[in-house]
């Protein structure tokens, strides 16, 4: 047999990623790219745009059938999310009718390819494209026309919740760049990927899960997923994966007004999250921290059935957290 077609082995695997021994990687999930374009279920519109020619920075916009309102000229909460595969924009179309918000969904740099801080960095010039749009004059209509800059929020499921407490983090200051030039009201942490050096909770009893890295209940996945894509800083305990570590920036220093903890109980990061809303609860953060925890289902469930009772709860949850402002006495 002819060496040179056979395939390199495994040397780590993911639900989502397959990592070879010669250093290739093979995406399982996520490499598809759905068509924008109008839901015919939801009536949802989408569409897709290259927000920052310099940096290949694209997004993907969706705007809720503009007939759910009592007047189109109305203008909606502003969600700014991230990724592109057919999975999760099935799950935004759903979000964005029953929200009725504006969606950009950014289209970040993903490691191994491009380590951390790439994701980061993309995640930041996104919401500095979004700022632009404030005064009604941004490149982009959808936004221009229908967005309430006074109601912006960030979402994220897994890694991708993890790049919104990141950004929220740097948009009250405690990330030492440049101001965003617009407030955000709110975040939502769906799953959120976090983790430290020092089991927590049930991350201890499951050591014996180590085995089965293929599972997403594993605990071996997220011990070595931040080493890998973040080998410049491979520390478990980097502020940046472990938010409540010694030395990490002070969760009071959050730049938004409310924020919306999601967990499952079966998930392997649901101890995570849940210390991260603790910990945000206790910092001094003069915001409205809230948690909510779906039983009985496992890390990122709703993105692979969309149509259960428990994903349709999760997006209406989601749906209010969107649409509510803060109160008053809690202005920030």
């Amino acid at each position: 047999m002819d060496s040179s077609s056979t395939k390199p082995e495994v040397a780590r695997e993911l639900p989502f990623l397959r990592i070879f021994k010669d250093g290739s990687v093979e995406r399982i999930l996520g490499t598809e790219i759905f068509p924008a374009g109008t839901d015919p279920k939801t009536g949802v519109s989408s569409k897709d745009l290259t927000i920052i020619p310099e940096i290949d920075l694209s997004a993907r916009l969706f705007l809720p059938k503009l007939t759910n309102t009592p007047n189109n000229h109305q203008k909606l909460p502003l969600l700014v999310s991230s990724a592109f595969d057919p999975t999760y924009h099935n799950f935004l179309n759903s979000l964005v009718s029953e929200a009725n918000v504006v969606a950009v969904s950014v289209n970040y740099k993903k490691a191994p390819e491009h380590p951390i801080p790439a994701a980061y960095e993309d995640g930041w010039a996104a919401l500095q494209w979004v700022a632009s749009h404030c005064n009604g004059n941004g490149q982009e209509a959808w936004l221009n026309d229908h967005a309430d800059f006074g109601r912006i929020f960030l979402s994220g499921e897994s890694a991708g919740a993890n790049i919104v407490h990141n950004l929220a983090l740097a948009a009250g200051g405690g990330g030492g760049g440049e101001e965003v030039g617009v407030r955000l009201l709110g975040v939502a942490l769906v799953h959120p990927y976090f983790w430290g050096s020092t089991p927590i909770g049930s991350e201890a009893v499951d050591q014996e899960k180590k085995g089965s890295s293929l599972a997403v209940d594993s605990v071996e996945w997220p011990e070595w997923l931040w080493p890998f894509v973040c080998p410049s800083m491979p520390d478990n305990d980097d502020p940046r994966v472990n938010p409540v570590a010694e030395g990490a920036p002070s969760l009071a220093g959050l730049g938004c007004g409310r924020a919306l903890v999601c967990v499952a109980e079966k998930d392997v990061l649901r101890d995570r999250g849940l210390l991260y809303y603790q910990a945000l609860a206790g910092s001094g953060w003069m915001g409205v921290a809230e948690l909510f925890e779906t039983e009985g289902e496992d890390h990122a469930f709703h993105l692979l059935d969309l149509g259960s009772e428990k994903s349709r709860y999760l997006i209406q949850r989601l749906a209010a957290f969107f649409n509510r402002d803060m109160p008053p006495s809690l202005d920030f």
